[in-house]
């Protein structure tokens, strides 16, 4: 039985400030702790605390926040809710082996303006206090919940003031991710803090760090393309120099009347500095009852009239679906930002849009996905929902409440 964080955070009480072993924070902690193993249940309950308001969820996002970085090989040692006179009011401090510290400070949402000051005072105050040795092993690091492309007013504070070599700022999204990549790949301790850092004069670190992501990745799809092909593939199976090639009814092809049968896919959907992802959908899904991909988006080619596609927000969830009308043809529209990294169009109808009621990819309902049939659904799932993939009928209809 999976259990949520609202009947966790029932259970614990109302987090605050008040000192003890036996605190409802200190229960949430150690809850967190003992029981939750995998970055797939943190992002379940991050996202869980941004589709919600009010203080517990603030507090809980701290929390989770912070113990992200535990998966990424810190040391962490939690902050307050609120600050108090006499103490210093950080979010989080982590430690690397490295004595190189990290000062957090959680923001839900970046709207409402952010002072740069205050984060640089609480790390002079812990270089003050000997808790961080200096400014050359430290940097202040922004995590943002819901990210505003066209705001930035705390990216621009920081280029204006030129704390770039102080502050960093990362989506929590984006830290999640960092902490998946940590556990599900080669990524190491020192990776995690060449990307966090400040840069340093040669960039090899960080290369070396995606020449390793993408070479893992192509051995994973040599992998998969090495197993053997269940019954029923769509996938031909290469013949040897002078063997006759296999009929269909050997090689386990469908017979051609069903290759054309409808393909359902699932789409992620981005935030632009111009046009937020809720934007994005209301506009192009919704009024328009267009979309369009990217020359290297996945499937693009295979794309066509009758197919079916859902869109996943990030944070939310699936928030609309439709019939493909068109195949993807290269033209521009008019309500197609960027028109110039996503020339691909195609017409959709039949379109329904639930902004307001997304479709939650919690462990509940991974479960039940025949995606993540051999899958523990607890683990890193972002792989599902970042970038476009074709999915079963099965998952589709689930996915859309059919």
């Amino acid at each position: 039985m999976e259990i949520t964080l609202d009947q966790i955070l029932s259970l614990v009480g109302k987090l605050d400030d008040s000192p003890g072993d036996e605190t409802p924070r200190e229960r949430f902690r150690r809850f967190l702790k003992e029981n939750v193993v995998e970055v797939g249940r943190v992002r379940d309950y991050v996202e869980e605390c941004l589709r919600q308001s009010g203080d517990k969820y603030t507090r809980a996002l701290q929390d989770l926040v912070n113990y992200c970085g535990y998966f990424l090989g810190f040391e962490v040692n939690f902050g307050r809710y609120q600050g108090v006179p006499g103490q210093i009011g950080f979010d989080g401090q982590w430690k690397s082996p490295a004595d190189f510290h990290i000062v957090v400070e959680v923001k839900t949402t970046e709207v409402y303006a952010i002072k740069t000051s205050t984060l640089v005072g609480y790390i002079d105050q812990l270089i003050s206090a000997k808790a961080i040795p200096d400014w050359d092993n430290a940097i202040g690091l922004y995590v943002v919940g819901r990210p505003d492309p066209e705001i930035r007013q705390l990216e621009n504070a920081i280029i204006a003031e030129k704390r770039t070599h102080q502050l960093r700022i990362i989506a929590v999204e984006s830290l999640l991710s960092l902490a998946e990549m940590k556990n599900e790949y080669d990524v190491s301790h020192e990776d995690v803090l060449a990307v966090i850092r400040p840069s340093r004069p040669t960039i090899d670190s960080v290369v070396g760090l995606m020449a390793r992501l993408v070479a893992q990745r192509g051995a994973e799809m040599a992998t998969t393309k090495e197993a053997p092909a269940p019954a029923k593939t769509l996938i031909w199976p290469l013949s040897t120099a002078g063997a006759e090639a296999p009929t269909a009814e050997e090689a386990g092809f469908p017979q051609p009347s069903l290759l054309d049968e409808a393909a359902y896919w699932l789409t992620p959907v981005k935030s632009f500095e111009e046009q937020t992802a809720e934007e994005n959908i209301r506009t192009l899904v919704g009024k328009e009852r267009v979309y369009a991909f990217g020359d290297r988006t996945p499937g693009r080619k295979h794309l066509k009239p009758e197919d079916w596609i859902c869109f996943y927000e990030t944070g939310k969830g699936v928030v609309a679906h439709a019939m493909v009308a068109s195949a993807p043809e290269k033209t521009q529209h008019k309500a197609v930002r960027r028109p110039e990294q996503y020339p691909w169009v195609f017409g959709l109808s039949g379109t329904e849009v639930y902004l307001e009621k997304p479709v939650i990819l919690d462990a509940a309902l991974r479960v039940q996905l025949d995606a993540f049939r051999s899958r523990d659904p607890n683990k890193s799932w972002s792989w599902f929902v970042q970038s476009t993939r074709k999915i079963a009928k099965h998952d589709f209809e689930l996915l859309t409440r059919q």
